[in-house]
């Protein structure tokens, strides 16, 4: 069977469905077949992000806070509602702990109710400032609980915690993905997040703004990647997770920065200021379990990807 044949004809609710990831995740499975229940709060979700798929007869908007309950009749569930940059997530670090927990548990309590397969967007964030470098799905984590960042690194954490508990208590059919830093086109203008502020800052020509000394790495992840590796786990049997979904080719902030001056052509000037508290020095996903289990890699080289970034920040900022 061919995996878009896996969700054909299927009610299929994505949480945080008019969020970065959400959308382009309901565009795929809209072209799949699937009836499509896109379900958001418009925190940080836009309807920008879904107006070509609002003329579609099997998509469905709903305003709806996941924090309270909610009772549909669904086969399967991508849990993605929660801001997942710091400036979002931090603006109510209470309000993100809720989403995280009572969300989940609404969620997994209309799995169980429906009988529906769950798959909960986890996040690297578990791994903390992490010890293990790259970092495995056997790691535990290196993270402060009581830190600026704990209110969402945490409540991942226990998201993930009562996913397993309902796996083994109730018998619920959960998925569980690690994502690492995720970029493309929809990200948000006020994201926060470090590809989207240099871009921005380099088409408007504001200084590019680098915390720490610039040595510190992360992996970028095109969406479309993400995407299909968020597909094939849902699509997987008898395997639960976690598993990392991320690209493990480490990049450092200041490489990332002369990039985007470069594929921008600004004249931008580089700006450091001190590293926000507990934020990763290095990141580096280990995918061997996604290769294994899913047959997933990343395909999109970085500067393909960033190109298509920028040419979407250019159209949203009107820029020539």
């Amino acid at each position: 069977m061919r995996r878009e044949d896996f969700f054909k004809n299927k009610i299929v609710l994505v949480t945080g469905g008019a969020g970065f990831l959400g959308s382009h995740l309901c565009e795929r499975l809209v072209e799949a077949g699937a009836d499509v229940l896109c379900l958001d709060n418009f925190f940080t979700g836009s309807k920008r992000n879904i107006r070509n798929l609002m003329d579609y007869k099997n998509f469905e908007l709903i305003r709806h806070d996941l924090v309270q309950p909610i009772f549909l009749e669904v086969d399967l569930i991508f849990n993605l509602a929660c801001p997942a940059s710091p400036i979002h997530y931090q603006h109510n670090p209470v309000k993100t702990v809720k989403t995280n927990v009572m969300g989940t548990i609404n969620m997994l309590g209309l799995a169980k109710r429906v009988k529906a397969r769950i798959l909960q967007a986890s996040t690297s964030e578990v791994y903390g400032d992490p010890k293990q470098h790259p970092q495995k799905e056997t790691y535990w984590g290196h993270v402060n609980p009581i830190g600026l960042r704990s209110c969402y690194d945490e409540g991942k954490r226990l998201a993930e915690t009562l996913m397993m508990d309902y796996k083994r208590q109730n018998g619920v059919d959960v998925k569980i993905v690690r994502i690492f830093n995720t970029y493309g086109p929809r990200m948000a203008v006020s994201d926060g997040r470090v590809v989207s502020n240099f871009i921005i800052q380099a088409l408007r020509g504001e200084p590019i703004t680098i915390y720490g000394d610039g040595s510190q790495t992360r992996s970028f992840c095109y969406v479309s990647d993400m995407i299909e590796g968020i597909i094939r786990m849902m699509t997987c049997e008898d395997f639960a997770g976690p598993v990392n979904l991320g690209n493990p080719v480490e990049v450092s902030i200041k490489s990332l920065a002369d990039l985007v001056l470069e594929m921008t052509g600004s004249r931008s000037e580089l700006v450091y200021k001190d590293l926000p508290e507990n934020d990763p020095v290095r990141r580096q996903p280990d995918i061997s379990l996604a290769k294994e289990k899913l047959g997933w890699e990343p395909m999109v080289e970085l500067r393909d990807g960033l190109n298509h970034t920028i040419e979407y920040f250019k159209d949203v900022l009107e820029c020539p």
